[in-house]
């Protein structure tokens, strides 16, 4: 059989995109499953997106991520969406398939599979900070879990209260908005914070999320989606307090074996994956 010199190619757009430490973890996975598959990672200024996505099609691409601040925008660019997608308003994964190209979410998923494997969610009452992107998969992920209330917290008053709409008419699942003004103080009966914002992200270490963590009750979960530094501020002086902290390089473990199972149809390695990102944070 001819050998053959082709790469099939898939990556991540987004603006800024330079900390995004995604490759790191994909292409170890391929190398371990044996594919010639590269990820590249792609900045992609918010006006060159339509300009992008049929890049990407014209090089027959097999897929890509979409980061901040691509996630909603993509949406009129793809020729179809998944139901999670749908339901959520947002997509962070592309598959291209027959000239087709297909619109997925597995931020949620991968979310949700990082708390589910230390606390089941039906019941518990979380907080969502943020309603971008990554608060909509999450907020929608969770409702759909069982959780038994959210509450959305938001900066914007317009993004927050359609995100807690959206979120009550798709599950019906109490949920509810509150403005972030100042510090944020959580109800004691909170057993989920989740803070889904770019707060945080690399280069910004010691950025504050203004929370209260204090306000929550023992033993309360705390999620931070960034995975660059995965030892944010946030997750720092959550567990001074006591609280358990998740960092972002579950959720971002997670969706990416998802991610990848989508384009090749085969299963990664998650701890191949987890490990490759612990030794570049650890450089």
């Amino acid at each position: 059989m001819p050998r053959s010199f082709k790469q099939e190619l898939v990556g991540v757009f987004g603006w800024p995109v330079a900390e995004n430490p995604t490759q790191a973890m994909i292409e170890p996975a391929f190398v371990a499953m044996g594919l010639n598959w590269r990820y590249l990672t792609v900045e992609v200024r918010p006006e060159q997106l339509a300009d992008a996505v049929k890049g990407a099609l014209a090089m027959s691409w097999r897929g890509f991520n979409c980061t901040i601040p691509h996630k909603v925008a993509v949406i009129p660019l793809l020729s179809e969406l998944s139901p999670a997608a749908t339901a959520i308003g947002a997509v962070n994964c592309v598959v291209i398939k027959d000239g087709k190209l297909i619109g997925e979410n597995t931020d949620g998923k991968g979310f949700l599979q990082t708390v589910q494997a230390v606390r089941p969610v039906t019941g518990l009452e979380a907080v969502v900070l943020g309603a971008g992107g990554a608060a909509r998969a999450i907020g929608v992920e969770l409702a759909l879990a069982g959780a038994k209330k959210i509450t959305i917290v938001n900066r914007s008053l317009e993004r927050g209260e359609e995100l807690a709409r959206r979120i009550q008419s798709t599950t019906r699942v109490p949920t509810t908005f509150a403005k972030w003004e100042g510090q944020y103080h959580p109800a004691a009966s909170t057993d989920l914070l989740v803070q889904a914002t770019s707060i945080g992200l690399y280069p910004d270490l010691n950025a504050e999320v203004e929370v209260d963590l204090t306000s929550l009750k023992p033993g309360a979960i705390v999620c931070d989606v960034i995975p660059n530094p995965p030892r944010t501020r946030l997750m720092r002086d959550s567990q001074q307090l006591g609280l358990l902290a998740l960092d972002g390089l579950g959720m971002l473990v997670n969706q990416g074996v998802i991610g990848i199972e989508l384009w090749t149809g085969q299963s990664p390695d998650p701890s191949i994956m987890r490990q490759a990102l612990e030794s570049v944070f650890a450089e």
